[in-house]
C-alpha cells in the first residue's frame, strides 16, 4: 500500500510540474486597449484664386525734415514783439516777430511827399505846355519855347515814376518788419529776445522752423534689388512702411519718391527717398 501511495504522489507531482511549464512557458498575448477614434476636423472649401504676393525689401533709414527754414531778417531793426513760443506749431505766413516799423513808415511818408511835389510841378508844366501850344498856333510862342516846355513835362513825369518806385521799395522794406514763417512746421529754440537789434547777417537768425508733416525718409538697399524696384515702380507708386528700431511697431505708411541716380561704390548700395504723411508725428 505504501508503494501505491508513493506512485500516486509522484504522478501528482509530475502533473503539477507539467502544468506549471505549460502555464509559464506558453506565449501569452497582452491585452491591447482599443485606439481612440480621432475627432472630426471641420473643413472649409474655397475657390482657388490667383493673387499677387507682396515682396518686402528691408533697409535701415534716416528720417529728415521735409523742409527746414532759418527765419532771418532782411532788414536791420529792433525786435519789439515775439509772437511765438518755442516748440509751437505754426502755419505758413504766421507772424513770428515784429521789428520796429516806425523808421520805415517815416521814410514812406517822406517819399510820398516828394512824389506829391513832383506831381504838382508836373501838372503845372503840362498846363504851361498847353498854353504855349495855343500861343504857338497863333505865332506868339517860339518853337524853342514849346520844345523846352515839352522836355520839362517829360522830365517831371520821369521824376514822378522814380518817386513811386522808391515808395514801392520802401513798402517792401516795411513788410520786412514782420518776420513770418515761410513754411508750416514746428519752431525750435528762439535765438534772439525782445529789445535786441536783429541784422540780416546774423548767422542763427530768429528761429528755425522744421516741417515734419509730411516728412522724408532716406534709406539704402543693395544694388542687386535695383532692377526689381525699377520694374515695379514702372507699374505704379511703391509703398514704403516704416517700423520702429525693434521692428515691432508700425510707424507710418508712405510712398517712394526717388531712386538715386548713382550707386555707392564702397558699399554697393543705392539710396532711396520716401515721403510719409506723418499725421501722428511718430517719425
Amino acid at each position: 500500500m505504501k508503494r501505491n501511495l508513493t506512485i500516486a504522489l509522484l504522478a501528482l507531482a509530475a502533473i503539477l510540474v507539467g502544468a506549471g511549464f505549460w502555464f509559464f512557458g506558453t506565449d501569452r498575448q497582452p491585452v491591447v486597449a482599443a485606439a481612440p477614434v480621432p475627432a472630426a476636423v471641420p473643413v472649409v472649401a474655397a475657390t482657388v484664386r490667383g493673387k499677387d504676393v507682396p515682396i518686402y525689401l528691408r533697409g535701415i533709414g534716416t528720417v529728415i525734415a521735409y523742409n527746414t527754414d532759418v527765419v532771418r531778417s532782411q532788414i536791420q531793426g529792433q525786435i519789439v514783439k515775439i509772437a511765438f513760443t518755442e516748440g509751437q506749431t505754426v502755419k505758413a505766413g504766421d507772424l513770428l516777430a515784429q521789428i520796429d516799423p516806425r523808421p520805415y513808415q517815416a521814410q514812406i511818408e517822406q517819399l510820398t511827399a516828394n512824389r506829391d511835389r513832383d506831381q504838382a510841378q508836373l501838372a503845372n508844366a503840362e498846363a504851361n505846355l498847353s498854353r504855349y501850344n495855343q500861343l504857338g498856333d497863333k505865332g506868339y510862342a517860339t518853337p524853342q519855347l514849346i520844345e523846352t516846355q515839352t522836355a520839362q513835362v517829360a522830365q517831371l513825369k520821369a521824376a514822378v515814376k522814380a518817386d513811386q518806385a522808391q515808395i514801392d521799395q520802401a513798402n517792401v522794406q516795411l513788410s520786412y518788419t514782420r518776420l513770418t514763417s515761410a513754411i508750416p512746421g514746428i519752431t525750435g529754440v528762439r535765438q534772439i529776445d525782445v529789445g535786441n537789434v536783429i541784422h540780416p547777417t546774423d548767422p542763427n537768425g530768429l528761429v528755425v522752423v522744421t516741417q515734419i508733416e509730411p516728412i522724408s525718409l532716406l534709406f539704402n538697399l543693395p544694388q542687386t534689388d535695383l532692377p526689381a524696384i525699377q520694374e515695379h515702380a514702372a507699374k505704379g507708386a511703391l509703398k514704403v512702411i516704416a517700423f520702429s528700431q525693434d521692428n515691432k511697431m508700425k510707424l507710418d505708411e508712405g510712398t517712394l519718391l526717388l531712386v538715386n541716380n548713382e550707386i555707392a561704390g564702397t558699399t554697393g548700395t543705392v539710396q532711396l527717398k520716401a515721403e510719409f504723411p506723418n499725421h501722428e508725428h511718430r517719425l
